[in-house]
């Protein structure tokens, strides 16, 4: 039995057991995660939550694991969620930034998870939301979302977070990937990583020109920043802690960051009531109406979406 305003309260404290107890009840689904769920709803709304993206190899966890030790030397609280890989065979997952954020392990001001994707296209844990929830409920000024690498697929980061930085390094052909990834869309603040290699400045100045070109901006509109770094090294990033806070503070004098967290909320709703729903209707693999329904589309009688309107109304009305 699972004693969840106990949970609740010991993850206010910062106890990092109680936090890692929270997130597994929502990665599981379990039944006790519509409870955990209320008890956190007053408690949230005063995190920050950045998300990192970019390829695989442009240093993300380095840079996530330096913005986690300039956060901590202003005193706030930082989350951390590692999004990795999960085999598609076995369900298990890298959770390598685990280990390469160590050096923030005895902390008790930072508390990371990482989470597997388990295949969910997005690059970001179909859970990642209500994980969000639970650091952001139990008191995290902060909360970094680093996801999988970039593509199209990892665009998902931007509806999950307040702001979006997009991560590059010189030499990886990364301004041509980043435009045909569509990321060029998703960024708020781009880091151009490893900024002591040849062709730093190349890139930024790449960068920089296709922003250019995809601009539509109206006077007083946010224009993305670069800032170069090298996160080994920590150089640069107190200025990418800079950039973000303006971005944030844009977003409060603008209205945008209530528009944004309105919208991530309508989106979290839709999921869980699609999904919802396709267990309802996949409850119906063996039932005789969708087999009825099956034998008239075989037979010229109706058409597939005539026969899914009725499935869906059917299993809407509780019939």
């Amino acid at each position: 039995m699972v004693d969840v305003p106990q949970l609740v309260e010991q993850a206010r404290q910062g106890r990092p057991r109680a936090v890692a107890r929270l997130i597994s009840l929502v990665e599981g689904a379990a039944p006790e995660l519509r409870e955990v769920m209320a008890a956190l709803a007053p408690l949230t709304g005063n995190a920050y939550v950045v998300g990192l993206t970019g390829s695989p190899g442009v240093g993300k966890s380095t840079t996530t694991s330096a913005l986690v030790t300039a956060y901590r030397r202003t005193g706030k609280r930082v989350g951390v969620l590692a999004v990795d890989p999960s085999s598609p065979f076995s369900g298990g997952a890298l959770l390598g930034d685990r280990v390469r954020m160590s050096e923030h392990a005895s902390d008790p001001g930072v508390y990371i998870r990482s989470m597997a994707t388990r295949g969910h296209l997005g690059g970001l844990a179909w859970a990642a939301p209500q994980a969000i929830r639970v650091l952001d409920g139990a008191g995290c000024d902060v909360i970094l979302v680093e996801t999988v690498g970039v593509g199209q697929s990892e665009v998902e980061i931007a509806s999950q977070a307040d702001t979006s930085v997009v991560l590059l390094a010189p030499g990886m052909g990364d301004g041509i990937q980043a435009a045909k990834a569509g990321i060029l869309e998703i960024g708020d603040v781009y880091v151009v990583n490893k900024a002591d290699r040849d062709g730093a400045d190349a890139t930024a100045r790449e960068l920089n020109h296709m922003l250019g070109l995809g601009e539509s901006r109206a006077p007083g509109d946010w224009r993305p920043p670069i800032v170069k770094t090298v996160a080994a090294r920590s150089e640069g990033v107190d200025e990418v802690v800079e950039a973000l806070e303006k971005h944030r503070a844009w977003m409060e004098e603008h209205g945008v960051l209530a528009e944004r967290r309105r919208a991530r909320a309508a989106h979290e709703v839709e999921t869980i009531a699609v999904t919802a729903l396709r267990e309802r209707i996949g409850d119906l693999s063996g039932d005789r109406r969708l087999e009825a329904l099956a034998e008239r589309i075989v037979a010229g009688e109706t058409d597939p979406y005539r026969a899914a309107d009725e499935l869906v109304e059917g299993v809407t009305n509780g019939g």
